[in-house]
């Protein structure tokens, strides 16, 4: 509970491209709060130079975020209100910010988030890919060794993955993939997401990896490489095994709320129980 008096830190989205696309709500917050933390003061400067906004700026980056949260969190005692933003996008998704955010939370400060551009789940709406469920992994290791060991342990995930990825390692990072997830599996590139050349490439890992190596613009700007998940992990479950838990909680529950249970008991997806639960009940004569 906030303690009177505090200020509120704001956890504002910046545009990843497109001036444009900062909210109304977020530019009266900067007009408004007394300091601005920016990961690059520089470049956040640019933003607030363009919308004619003058807050004060404080640099909050990764490598002095843990000195500067504490700094910060006193401001915010002494009742200024501070804005937290990154370069472009949310604050705190591969990107500065968690610590602060921790700090002003055991603090007692009032957080509020001013949603906004998110590289990962604008990448996500356009990628064709499922999206049900996903499983942000965020930038992997550099080192090739220290990636393809992580890439391996994903191998037999059924949710669609999202990753970041860098220019001048997108081909190895798509051939790596290749090699662990399979040739075949199915995949999409998100280049300069709403910026000017955006682009968004679509196919088999392969067809992909033979595409970086081939389109010089394919390696260009900030990526999002997003990857289906494994279509093992992905296969019905044994419906013998979930009719026995289904059964006995459609006897005593509304339909969602036995096929959520069962879905929890079976360890499958909550929407393949629901599928399976509706099954039952109009099999039964019972109503949806």
């Amino acid at each position: 509970m906030a303690i009177e008096g505090q200020g509120r830190l704001y956890v504002v989205a910046t545009p990843i491209g497109n001036l444009s696309d900062l909210s109304a709500r977020a530019r009266a917050v900067l007009e408004s709060v007394g300091l601005i933390a920016a990961e690059d003061t520089r470049h956040s400067g640019s933003l607030l130079k363009h919308f004619a906004i003058r807050t004060p700026l404080m640099s909050l980056h990764e490598h002095n975020e843990k000195q500067r949260a504490s700094e910060v969190v006193l401001r915010l005692q002494q009742g200024i209100s501070v804005a937290l933003v990154s370069d472009a996008g949310t604050p705190a998704i591969s990107d500065p910010g968690f610590e602060l955010v921790r700090a002003a939370a055991a603090a007692g400060i009032d957080i509020v988030a001013v949603p906004g551009p998110c590289a990962a789940i604008a990448a996500l709406s356009i990628g064709a890919l499922p999206t049900d469920r996903f499983c942000f992994e965020g930038f992997l290791p550099a080192r090739a060794a220290a990636r393809r060991e992580r890439l391996r342990e994903l191998a037999a995930e059924a949710r669609t993955l999202v990753f970041y990825e860098s220019p001048h390692r997108i081909a190895a990072m798509l051939e790596d993939c290749a090699g662990c997830f399979g040739a075949q599996r199915g995949a999409a590139v998100a280049r300069e997401i709403t910026k000017l050349h955006e682009a968004v490439y679509r196919g088999t890992l392969a067809e992909l990896g033979a595409r970086a190596a081939q389109d010089p613009d394919f390696s260009r700007g900030e990526i999002v490489l997003i990857v289906a998940g494994s279509p093992r992990a992905a296969q019905a479950p044994d419906e013998a095994g979930l009719d026995r838990v289904l059964r006995p909680l459609l006897n005593e529950l509304p339909l969602k709320q036995a096929a959520r249970l069962a879905a929890q008991i079976a360890d499958v997806r909550d929407n393949q129980a629901y599928k399976r639960a509706l099954h039952l009940r109009r099999e039964s004569g019972g109503e949806d």
